[in-house]
């Protein structure tokens, strides 16, 4: 027997007589590869392990019996195949080493994208991974649930553990150099030989981008912190001087609801009573009103810009607040969400903050934005007031945290943040539950204005909609072009006090009889409801202006 030349070989020797022994040695010892045959490994590992969704929607949409649907689901695979091959082998040409590390950090992403991937639905684009960067903690704690452990284990604590089991060896910048050819020329020779599979694929890329790992959530991350930096830098130009033609004192309230749609709404005709207090006071439905976005901070910006949905990220207009406040206007902003843009305003408050000052048993829920609301309004020194109420309404997952104990009026309920495995009925449920508190949280604004003698006004629009498992999709934040009317049609409700309909000669059913409104009409409203008149106002999108 040859002589042991270190003490790692004596250590070997003596572990090889213990029981056991071979196991232990096969856990210990490492596999020999090459940085390149690595790279070959790691891309159709990703390829088999973490595209599922991909290639099951592909399967659905294709012909896969005909040559040409195998070729390109065929194709399909390719391409993630040689994504990630082609930037691994650049990174290999630059820094070997870091290829290995870098590819444990991408599972660990994999893992975490895939689990919200295949629980929620959801298309990892650039407005998703700004809704992932936006979201506050509150909302990623209720999005969390045991299972994510398990993706974790399953895909990403075992990868790493074989990746780490493998010895990279370096190769020569030569072959690396081939190598990066080779996988240059196999992948666009083979793109070029099938160019008609690609019709298909560029038809649906922006949902197939959506769902490539890691560049999904890598390439879109970057394309959100590239806008944002580039919105960041935008230099916000004012809006021109404004004038009064209604002096006298007035109340408007902006409620900005949060992912609920008006198909769950019964003043837009749902058989179930999820506005019964709505409807008791009184409040008008526009009918057909879309939002701009399906997602907060973009629907935010647009309904508060006199453009709206013509909105461009190469111009930065003074938000709404901002306009008024600068105009003489007492605004008060009050949030339990997130996503306002920058704003100029008297006050802002924070849920946080409110919650200190907040008594009572619904400090937790919505209505902690009403609490001492009334004494502000009291102690405004201007004779326009302008309210913003951002709720946090019916925000998924957890609907069943939504709303009070006493608002569980539709049973069972889906009590789960994982959607996928609760029943439709119970999903419904829990949701509608979450739109009647938002009915008894709106009427409840409507009796503090109903207490002030002057004119007042209460809007309400959501910011998005939502989709409750309807064609396998949930929450929101889908593409809008490819989005479903659950998440584009919300509601746009309007109260108005007798002294203002008299002040206006606004007789009950003179608004609402359009064909469609939009949060187009949001900021121009506002305006003819505050009485108000510039160059940048609409007269066609206030949906007061009845002459």
């Amino acid at each position: 027997m040859a002589p042991l030349n270190g003490w790692k070989d004596r250590l070997r020797l003596a572990a090889s007589r213990l029981p056991g022994a071979a196991g232990a040695i096969a856990w210990t010892s490492r596999a020999d590869i090459s940085t390149l045959n690595f790279i070959t490994i790691f891309a159709f590992g990703n390829a088999v392990l973490y595209h599922r969704l991909l290639f099951l929607f592909a399967a659905d949409a294709l012909d896969y019996s005909s040559l040409n649907g195998v070729l390109t689901l065929f194709t399909l695979f390719v391409l993630v195949v040689f994504l990630s091959s082609l930037f691994l082998a650049v990174i290999a040409l630059v820094a070997q080493r870091l290829v290995k590390p870098l590819c444990m950090l991408l599972v660990c992403g994999n893992a975490v994208a895939l689990y919200f991937a295949e629980t929620y639905h959801v298309i990892l684009d650039r407005t998703m991974m700004g809704n992932v960067f936006n979201t506050n903690l509150q909302e990623a704690t209720d999005l969390f649930h045991p299972r994510l452990l398990v993706y974790v284990l399953v895909y990403a604590v075992l990868p790493c553990i074989v990746l780490s089991r493998l010895n990279v060896r370096t190769v020569r910048f030569y072959k690396r150099s081939i190598y990066l050819f080779v996988v240059l020329f196999l992948g666009l020779g083979w793109s070029f030989a099938n160019a008609q599979t690609w019709l298909w694929i560029d038809k649906n890329a922006s949902k197939l981008g959506g769902m490539i790992m890691p560049w999904s959530y890598v390439v879109n991350s970057a394309r959100w912190y590239y806008g944002k930096y580039f919105m960041a830098m935008r230099k916000e130009i004012l809006l021109p001087a404004a004038h009064f033609v209604d002096p006298g004192k007035a109340i408007v309230v902006l409620v900005i609801g949060e992912s609920a749609r008006a198909q769950n709404f019964s003043l837009y005709g749902y058989p179930r009573p999820t506005n019964p207090r709505l409807a008791e006071a009184g409040a008008v439905a526009l009918p057909g009103a879309t939002a701009c976005s399906t997602y907060t901070t973009a629907s935010i910006e647009c309904l508060l810009s006199h453009v709206g949905s013509a909105t461009s990220l190469m111009t930065l207009y003074e938000p709404l607040p901002s306009y008024l406040q600068r105009q003489g206007v007492n605004v008060i902003w009050r949030s339990n969400n997130w996503g306002e843009p920058r704003l100029k305003i008297d006050l802002y408050q924070r849920a946080e903050e409110i919650r200190k000052t907040c008594q009572g048993e619904n400090c937790d829920y919505d209505e902690l934005l009403l609490s001492h609301l009334d004494r502000y309004l009291r102690d405004a020194t201007r004779d326009k007031t302008f309210v913003v109420l951002h709720q946090t309404g019916s925000h998924g997952p957890s609907y069943f945290r939504k709303y009070p104990p006493g608002f569980a009026a539709f049973k069972p309920t889906c009590d789960s943040v994982e959607l996928q495995r609760c029943t439709h009925d119970g999903l419904v449920n829990a949701y509608d539950n979450s739109v009647l508190y938002t009915d008894h949280f709106l009427y409840r604004v409507i009796e503090l204005l109903k207490t002030f003698q002057r004119p007042t006004v209460m809007l309400y629009v959501s910011d998005h909609g939502e989709s409750l498992g309807e064609y396998g999709l949930y929450l929101h934040g889908t593409p809008y072009s490819i989005a479903p009317d659950f998440q584009k049609r919300v509601p746009f409700i309007v109260w108005m006090s007798d002294e203002f309909k008299r002040r206006r000669r606004i007789h009950d059913g003179a608004i609402g009889g359009g064909p469609r409104y939009s949060q187009d009409n949001v900021f121009h409203s506002v305006m003819g409801a505050l009485g108000m008149r510039s160059e940048i106002y609409n007269k066609q999108l206030d949906i007061f202006s009845i002459d």
